[in-house]
């Protein structure tokens, strides 16, 4: 189909409310044109003008099987076809939702039960909200309703989830965090540490920290602790060693449930099927999206543990039907394309892909990166990652924020033909790119991004930064 570009950037610009954009800059043209995205195939997408882009960050940590499978396409085609729509409520169903959740309860770590649908992470972390509440209504503990959360850790930026998301830009001129949310500190050790202190030492004073704030707020106020197996959006941050193995049994001796937010982490990305799986997490209530459907269609799932689903299911003759839903729970077509986006994540193996590529691509990053004079650390797990910039390694002093380091290098990147996402909280250079990146592809995304990490650094010595 040829289309009027100048036309769709116009349409575009006069009707569009774009997420996380300057929308002064945007409205001004001060920001460009709109990018208009035409094509995608395997790890490229390509724009109306004809370029073609690397997406190192799978969209959105999101097209985990790439783009343009036609497995997928043909599953949705299929099932709209046959039936495009019927709801959830009332004990209705279609083969293909019975056949996603019995799969999801099944290949989900732990002891879990049922699973519930929505559309995004975000509504699907609104969801675990509801259910942590619910639950301790129903087993006589009406004030155990705080949730802790993380500092940088990310949610979704729902009224709930947005208070969830440990990150000051999400709240502010938002009326968040609601009040029954409250954050504990960040697990990054290059920046959390104390002077000397191991990564051990520093999850245990962690776990610590965790367990003084519920005796703060009093454990029969405390009802959920929800994480990340791996911060994203907070600078895809990997657990310190030991974190998940000190933090859960604080969790435990206050009676708190454990939410692992897997949205990103899940269905392959840190090389096993779940984060949890990886670092030994035993959730109470799973999150998941994204990688469920590869962002084909939209489709999240809360997937709850047979602990929590038997106390709603003991107390149903009391309070009757559980009073949650969404007109789209369980919309049959999100159900077929997850199933077949499963398919392929079984049948290609794409977690033990992101674990062998992952550490071919993590040895990469290490080797052209870490020695550089304006890079603090390099981190990752399979096939996430990223690079942080400092002014000054030896006392990590940060960038001053004028300079925008990650955001010039992030541009450069692209300008070279790759996406790989400028991260907040700091001059960090994130990838995440699709499980079916290959060992070459892998050698094309460094290769680019050291290009432009290099360019940014004589940039820098030219306008008399010292490095």
């Amino acid at each position: 189909m040829t289309i009027n570009i100048k036309d769709i950037a116009e349409k575009d610009r006069n009707s569009v409310l774009h997420p996380f954009t300057q929308l002064q800059d945007f409205a001004s043209g001060k920001l460009g044109e709109p990018t208009i995205v035409e094509t995608g195939k395997g790890i490229h997408i390509q724009d109306a003008y004809g370029n073609q882009l690397i997406d190192g960050f799978a969209g959105l940590y999101c097209v985990n099987v790439g783009y343009g499978r036609t497995e997928v396409a043909e599953a949705i085609s299929r099932q709209a076809y046959r039936l495009a729509y019927y709801h959830s409520y009332a004990a209705h169903t279609t083969d293909e939702l019975a056949i996603l959740s019995d799969r999801l309860v099944k290949m989900a770590p732990g002891k879990m039960s049922k699973v519930f649908y929505g559309m995004s992470g975000s509504d699907a972390n609104e969801t675990q909200a509801k259910l942590v509440w619910y639950y301790n209504n129903l087993r006589g503990k009406p004030t155990k309703k705080k949730i802790i959360s993380r500092e940088r850790g990310y949610h979704g930026c729902s009224v709930v989830s947005g208070s969830m998301t440990g990150m000051s830009f999400y709240h502010e001129h938002m009326d968040l965090p609601l009040p029954q949310i409250t954050h504990t500190g960040v697990p990054h050790h290059y920046w959390g540490a104390h002077p000397r202190e191991t990564e051990r030492e520093f999850s245990a004073r962690r776990a610590v920290e965790l367990d003084q704030l519920i005796e703060q707020l009093g454990p029969d106020n405390v009802g959920g602790f929800i994480a990340e197996p791996v911060l994203g959006t907070g600078g895809i941050t990997p657990p310190p060693e030991g974190y998940w193995e000190a933090i859960q049994p604080v969790l435990k001796k206050h009676d708190v449930l454990l939410i692992a937010d897997e949205v990103i982490t899940g269905f392959g990305r840190t090389g096993s099927m779940f984060g949890s799986q990886h670092y030994g997490i035993e959730p109470d209530l799973i999150t998941v999206a994204k990688g469920l459907t590869s962002a084909y269609f939209p489709l999240s799932a809360a997937i709850v543990g047979e602990k929590v689903y038997q106390v709603l299911e003991d107390g149903a003759d009391r309070v009757g039907a559980f009073s949650h839903g969404y007109t789209y729970s369980g919309h049959p077509i999100g159900a077929a394309a997850a199933n077949a986006v499963l398919d392929i994540v079984e049948k290609e193996d794409l977690p033990g892909n992101a674990r062998d590529v992952g550490a071919y691509f993590q040895a990469q990053l290490k080797e052209k990166f870490a020695q550089l004079p304006i890079v603090g650390e390099v981190r990752g797990v399979g096939l996430m990652g990223a690079i942080e910039f400092v002014g000054d390694r030896e006392s990590k002093t940060r960038f001053d924020p004028s300079l925008k380091v990650g955001a010039r290098v992030s541009k450069t990147a692209r300008d070279g033909g790759l996406i790989a996402r400028a991260m907040p909280h700091g001059d960090i250079l994130g990838f995440a790119p699709p499980l079916v990146t290959t060992k070459e592809e892998i050698d094309e995304i460094v290769l680019i991004a050291e290009k432009a990490v290099r360019s940014v650094m004589d940039d820098l010595v030219r306008d008399g930064q010292k490095l």
